[in-house]
């Protein structure tokens, strides 16, 4: 790591509101299954310390969109990398991200996955930044963190496939 990384949200801080927004979500689907869609790569940290701190019948999915090359802003070309395994109709779904920004990834991606049918269909972020947002329809019921317009990494999110693995949220300083 040649990189200096400024801590943004601690490990702590960061696990402390998972387990916070996890009890929300155990609240609005109590007696419920609910379908996670981890949006990869960057989602999967966040998906599964969500998954382990839920106290319902939880299935999972994954689902790979980009709308990033190697560079740190979006291109706003949606791509659909690898699809659904699991059809969603009748089924109370969350898709879980890492990041939301733009928010072109999700209107497109809402769009689609409305279409297969689901019972219903809301919105987890780890982080969100939301001045950044084109696409103002995206509405996200559960948000860890508001952060400001910094590129960040860590907790699954990357710089140029770097970093995925801190165990925090990080700021690279230029």
């Amino acid at each position: 790591m040649d990189d200096k990384i400024r801590v943004l949200l601690s490990e702590e801080e960061v696990n402390r509101r998972i387990s916070e927004v996890a009890g929300m979500i155990n609240r609005d689907y109590a007696g419920k299954q609910v379908h996670l869609i981890c949006i990869l790569k960057g989602g999967v940290f966040f998906t599964c310390e969500l998954a382990k701190r839920l106290d319902l019948d939880v299935s999972l999915d994954f689902m790979s969109v980009s709308s990033y090359g190697a560079g740190t802003t979006s291109s706003g070309v949606v791509r659909i990398i690898k699809d659904l395994d699991e059809p969603l109709e009748g089924k109370d779904v969350i898709i879980v991200e890492d990041i939301i920004d733009s928010g072109r990834t999700l209107a497109y991606l809402m769009e689609v996955l409305r279409q297969r049918g689901p019972k219903s269909i809301e919105l987890c972020t780890l982080l969100d930044k939301p001045e950044r947002r084109v696409k103002k329809q995206v509405q996200v019921k559960y948000t860890c963190f508001t952060i400001p317009d910094e590129f960040v990494v860590g907790y699954g999110l990357d710089y140029d496939q770097k970093y995925r693995n801190l165990p925090f949220i990080g700021v690279v300083e230029q």
